[in-house]
């Protein structure tokens, strides 16, 4: 890809090829704190994108190239999640909502990485689900349910009451604490859940793991 990217904190894909988006919070009150972050050569992090709450998107590493977002964590029982995914981050601290402007090119975003990269739906995921309990971004003020609307996103319609575990496995998340797994699949999925698992988690999940068995890129 040519152009003129910000950040010099990227490497070689190491024979893989985008087939995961990764999305995150930046953690950081403002665009300008969180672009010097990411373009830090000391901080060793970067991104591929940025999304300021204006909704202006800077591109900060080429997408063939590695960029430093997902760090330890796996999905659908691989690691080294950095060599095959493209991680977007969206200016908030963590605790206020998305803005309009931010979600609106977001939603421009996502649907031109998908359709260059030909990943699915269910290639869309949050930092959270790829490391329960270690990450919690982007957190349960963010719109999931919209992007599964447009087809960005996956989001659970129904299912039976299978066990959750199961399920949380034929999804991708990765072994940790039932509870860490228990949390990020409700961070995402049911932000409002709270104590112990229950019927609606189960069934949300089972509803999930019908659809994850599907490969993650659209058919060539």
């Amino acid at each position: 890809m040519s152009g003129s990217y910000a950040s010099p904190n990227h490497g070689d894909r190491r024979g893989q090829r985008p087939e995961l988006i990764v999305l995150h919070y930046t953690g950081m009150e403002d665009a300008a704190s969180a672009r010097a972050r990411l373009c830090d050569p000391q901080a060793e992090v970067s991104a591929h994108w940025l999304v300021g709450e204006d909704g202006r998107t800077e591109p900060l590493v080429p997408e063939d190239r590695r960029a430093w977002h997902a760090g330890a964590g796996a999905w659908r029982g691989r690691d080294d999640v950095n060599s095959r995914s493209i991680g977007i981050e969206i200016v908030n601290p963590g605790d206020r909502p998305f803005t309009a402007a931010q979600m609106d090119a977001l939603v421009a975003l996502l649907a031109g990485i998908m359709a260059r990269w030909r990943i699915g739906a269910d290639g869309v995921i949050g930092h959270s689900d790829m490391a329960p309990g270690r990450k919690f971004d982007p957190g349960p003020r963010f719109d999931w349910e919209r992007l599964a609307r447009q087809g960005l996103a996956s989001w659970p319609v129904a299912g039976p009451d299978l066990p959750l575990a199961e399920s949380l496995d034929a999804i991708g998340y990765p072994p940790a604490d039932p509870q860490a797994r228990l949390s990020a699949f409700r961070l995402r999925f049911r932000p409002w859940g709270r104590g112990p698992e229950e019927a609606e988690d189960r069934r949300r999940a089972a509803a999930l793991a019908a659809t994850a068995r599907r490969p993650a890129r659209l058919p060539a």
